[in-house]
């Protein structure tokens, strides 16, 4: 099933003005919704995502001898074969090629073993060049978007989530898939995302399939190993295909967002099929500080909290659990480093939220997943 998704103009800046909340709280709906909606770009941004797909495009035309040297061994930053990457323990089929936080070497967190913290790994200057500017670009609406989410769902403090991305560990995930064969079809298998915020392009081909919220389906808590949707739902009905657009990004929430909204906003589940041509696609994640702490919004009782750090190190040390960076954190003990990390900042997480400063959204009470569909 194809549709047509949601477009939105996002304005020059956020400010909480009356037609902020009314673009916020349609967006919402979105969500709630149809679980995606696409932000239309201009003509500087489309440069961007222009020349970061074309930069990519000669990157993966390498021989594999050469793309398989750009891996790093202290982060997750770096060349990743199609096969390598497995949901639901079945093999992907996609190349990729991940852009983490840019941590110089001699950086006090690089140099006290703070797993995944290091210099990405860059082909080349001028890809480098490519990623930063679209990475830039998207950061800058990335925190648009949170500002409009603050006020979809009712919080009367415009920056209560950019404050969690204040040096955001935002990264990029460039990825390349085959033609399909008669082999397979498969490009990546269901799954939703680990972290806050989504944010997408592709280029004309086509593949990304999202499923929408499902009136009584439990989503689960997928920050948590027990209750991952990955390879759940991915022969069952229904199944948006999002159809490439000219001159837009797709978003949609991860995991985080529906911890802290108690399911008020339901992380996207989405799975790739590969097409008739080779495909490029750029997913970048709009994320909380590596030492930020998320907590749910509506419930501020709740000692429930997700140290983003700790987060993102055990999912991908589970998803690459053979790659050179995962055995050097076993190795060093660098998990210890971490924990240390972690235990400082849930200490310094501790001020409650000011209930004065949240209302809960319409249809949910606190703590409680809400119904949701269309």
């Amino acid at each position: 099933m194809a549709e047509d998704l949601r477009t939105f103009q996002l304005p020059e800046s956020v400010a909480g003005t009356e037609s902020d909340v009314r673009l916020a709280q349609a967006m919402i709906e979105a969500w709630r919704a149809d679980g995606i909606f696409q932000v239309a770009t201009d003509a500087t941004q489309r440069r961007h995502t222009e020349r970061a797909i074309e930069a990519s495009r000669q990157f993966f035309r390498q021989p594999f001898d050469v793309k398989s040297r750009h891996v790093s061994d202290l982060t997750y930053s770096g060349y990743i074969a199609s096969g390598e990457e497995m949901t639901a323990g079945e093999a992907d089929h996609s190349e990729i090629f991940t852009v983490c936080k840019d941590v110089p070497l001699g950086d006090p967190r690089v140099q006290g073993g703070l797993p995944c913290h290091g210099p990405v790994p860059w082909p080349s200057h001028q890809y480098e060049t490519s990623m930063r500017a679209f990475m830039d670009a998207l950061g800058v609406i990335g925190e648009k978007l949170l500002r409009l989410v603050a006020l979809g769902i009712g919080l009367a403090d415009i920056e209560a989530l950019t404050r969690l991305t204040a040096d955001g560990w935002h990264h990029m995930r460039v990825l390349r898939f085959p033609a399909a064969s008669a082999a397979t079809a498969r490009g990546i298998g269901a799954h939703t995302d680990y972290g806050l915020l989504v944010i997408a392009a592709q280029d004309d081909v086509g593949g990304l399939y999202i499923r929408p919220p499902v009136p009584g389906e439990d989503r689960g808590r997928n920050w948590l190993d027990s209750e991952s949707t990955a390879g759940r739902y991915e022969d069952d009905e229904p199944w948006t295909f999002v159809r490439p657009v000219p001159d837009v990004l797709t978003v949609f929430p991860g995991d985080i967002l529906q911890f802290m909204t108690g399911g008020h906003l339901l992380s996207t589940p989405h799975k790739v099929r590969l097409n008739t041509r080779e495909r490029f696609a750029l997913a970048y994640f709009h994320e909380p500080g590596f030492d930020a702490c998320a907590r749910p919004l509506f419930d501020p009782a709740s000692a429930e909290r997700i140290h983003y750090g700790t987060h993102f190190t055990n999912m991908f040390m589970r998803c690459y659990p053979e790659r050179v960076t995962t055995r050097r954190i076993i190795t060093e003990d660098r998990l210890s480093v971490l924990e240390v990390s972690r235990l400082l900042s849930a200490e310094s997480s501790r001020t409650p939220i000011d209930r004065k400063k949240v209302r809960e959204p319409s249809g949910t009470r606190s703590g409680v997943l809400p119904t949701v569909g269309p």
